[in-house]
């Protein structure tokens, strides 16, 4: 069954002041639309089309390899701006609590600690890529990057969350200021997303 395009949880200027309207309608419709038309046209008539794309980026190295770099991108694309939408909301931001503020708490030192990292972590990836908070498969936290919609899937680390950094993600608004739009998207962190993220990588690990 082809992938489909999911709608926002929220319009497309809820996220205002911190994204702005025209970027998500382009990011959104735009650039997430294509991924999933062209992750579709890669996978159609093959063993892996009817797979969920979690499943196909965990076995990418035995996607067939005149397509394994289209998928990579696009599935990679579909997958990460499924999360992404989702691990944001209006009026978000705050701190985690429970178990996953434990967890940040133990492994970083402090939330504040864990953001900074985040954040180096976004500003030091040269070109497009995502900054993440991943769970390994021994259960520890970490914050990694990757390259262009690589997703930490195909490292075998779980996504818990991820923070976008290619330039269509913020440039209408922020243009060259990578590091201030990593700092405004903490505002519209949804920390329940997020935990339940967190629940699931405990609970498939």
């Amino acid at each position: 069954m082809a992938y489909e395009l999911p709608p926002l949880p929220y319009d497309y200027n809820a996220l205002e002041p911190y994204i702005d309207e025209a970027t998500m309608r382009v990011h959104h419709d735009g650039h997430h639309g294509a991924y999933v038309k062209n992750v579709n046209a890669a996978l159609e008539g093959t063993q892996f089309a009817n797979l969920p794309i979690e499943e196909v980026l965990r076995r990418i190295n035995e996607v067939p390899e005149n397509i394994r770099t289209a998928v990579r991108n696009n599935g990679g694309g579909h997958a990460n701006h499924s999360m992404f939408w989702r691990i944001m909301k209006p009026h978000g931001g705050g701190a985690p609590t429970g178990a996953l503020a434990d967890a940040i708490n133990a492994t970083f030192g402090s939330f504040e600690q864990f953001k900074e990292q985040l954040n180096d972590a976004g500003n030091k990836r040269f070109g497009s890529g995502w900054a993440w908070l991943v769970m390994d498969q021994s259960g520890k936290l970490q914050v990694i990057s990757t390259a262009n919609q690589d997703n930490p899937l195909m490292d075998g680390l779980y996504p818990i969350m991820g923070i976008d950094v290619w330039e269509h993600a913020y440039y209408l608004k922020y243009q060259n200021r990578r590091g201030e739009y990593l700092n405004a998207w903490w505002n519209v962190a949804n920390w329940d997303e997020i935990a339940r993220r967190y629940e699931e990588a405990r609970g498939v690990r």
